[in-house]
């Protein structure tokens, strides 16, 4: 009574390309430049030299490790806020990239 479907052929898996958009090398504002350097960089490279300075200057909220504590330099990037959380991070970098 069940019919049988034909199988499919399995489709070969091949390796995952990053986005061309992800890879663009953008350049920082003024206040970006002085935590990730004023080259221009792609924006997936521009998050991790923020992690590597929020990690270094021990930036990240204790009890609420989503929070970062902005110091003069990241308040500049947060729009003067003394406190972001890592999600809306990618909102002000991509107001300080052009």
């Amino acid at each position: 009574m069940a019919t049988k479907k034909a199988k499919k052929p399995a489709k070969k898996k091949s390796a995952r390309k990053p986005s061309a958009a992800f890879m663009k090398a953008l350049t920082p504002s003024a206040a970006l430049a002085e935590v990730v350097g004023s080259k221009a960089l792609p924006r997936t490279e521009v998050v991790k030299k923020m992690w590597v300075y929020i990690k270094k200057n021990k930036l990240q909220d204790s009890k609420n490790k989503r929070m970062i504590n902005a110091d003069e330099k990241l308040k500049a990037i947060f729009g003067g806020k003394k406190q972001v959380s890592m999600f809306d991070m990618a909102k002000h970098l991509a107001k300080n990239l052009k």
